[in-house]
Parts: C-alpha cells; sequence; structure tokens
C-alpha cells in the first residue's frame, strides 16, 4: 500500500450546544464513555495539541500516542519522564507540523481552539461529541459550515449516570 503525503487530519472534540469547549484552561464536564471512545480512537495514533491543550493535560504526554504540541514558543522545552508510554515531539509551524505527519494513517487534533482553527482548512473528518447543554466558557469550538462538512453519522442521545448530561456522537466528513 502507498501511503498518502497528504496528511490525513482529524478533529475529535467534544462540544456544548453553545459551542463552547473549554474554560481556565480546562474541560467543561467529565463524560466517562467519551473519554473512552477518545482513548480507543486516538490509542496508537498521533495527537497534535496546542501548548495549553499540553499544560492542562493530567499524563503528559497522553500514553500509547505519538504526541506533537504546536507552539509558537520556541524556547518550549517539555522532558518526557523515562517510564512514559508515549512520545512528545514540538513543531512550530504548521507547514512544519504537517510535514511530521505526512503519510500517515490518521491523525488527531484535540485541541484548543486555535489549533482547531487553524488546522481546519487541512481537516478530512471529524469526530464530535455533542453536549445538549450551554456552559459558560472562554474557548469555543468554531462553527461548522455544511457547506465544507456532512454529517455522515449521528447516534441517539444518551445520558452520563455520573452527570446526567445527554449526549451524542456525531461524524463529519469533509465535501469533495
Amino acid at each position: 500500500m502507498i501511503k498518502s503525503t497528504t496528511p490525513n487530519l482529524s478533529i475529535i472534540v467534544a462540544v456544548a450546544q453553545n459551542w463552547a469547549i473549554g474554560k481556565d484552561n480546562d474541560l467543561l464536564w467529565h463524560i466517562s464513555d467519551d473519554l473512552k471512545r477518545f482513548k480507543a480512537l486516538t490509542g496508537g495514533h498521533t495527537v497534535i495539541m496546542g501548548r495549553r491543550t499540553f499544560d492542562s493535560l493530567p499524563k503528559k504526554p497522553l500514553p500509547k500516542r505519538r504526541n506533537i504540541v504546536l507552539t509558537h514558543d520556541t524556547a518550549f522545552r517539555y522532558e518526557v519522564p523515562p517510564t512514559a508510554s508515549g512520545t512528545l515531539e514540538v513543531a512550530h509551524s504548521v507547514p512544519a507540523l504537517l510535514k511530521m505527519v505526512e503519510g500517515e494513517e490518521e491523525t488527531f487534533l484535540i485541541g484548543g481552539a486555535t489549533l482547531y482553527r487553524d488546522l481546519l482548512p487541512f481537516v478530512q473528518r471529524m469526530y464530535v461529541t455533542w453536549v445538549y447543554r450551554d456552559f459558560e466558557a472562554d474557548v469555543f469550538f468554531p462553527k461548522i459550515d455544511p457547506s465544507a462538512f456532512r454529517q455522515i453519522s449521528l447516534t441517539d442521545r444518551m445520558t452520563d449516570p455520573e452527570s446526567g448530561l445527554e449526549y451524542a456522537y456525531a461524524e463529519y466528513v469533509r465535501r469533495p
């Protein structure tokens, strides 16, 4: 099989109905099933994040994944503990980042908002968890343009037993 040189970027994100995704460099909710889905989809793949998203992670780098942090801060350094099962690389520009992931089967953008916005033109697929509630936030996901992306699946609404939040999983692909 010949690998493509065009990056196959996918967004994975949980979004409130008012497009909120975070506040004070933290998630707005905890839905255990959604976190398990995130782990299952991204495991064994490369994940790309902005520096603030990286700073917010409880485990650095994410285990069993190639982690890439996109930051304009050329002084950014992080020593990966020898016991970590994930790797960490740093990119300082979008062109450099895209070169790093050329030919990969699927690479996941995991946040934050600036990363989503800047790389959206290169994204082919989105895995969105819709949380059916408005939240106070300081970070928002860019609205999905239906002329650019087509929804190909939407699950029935589910209710998280711990938080009581209703949510559903949707998948979108870029229109040709």
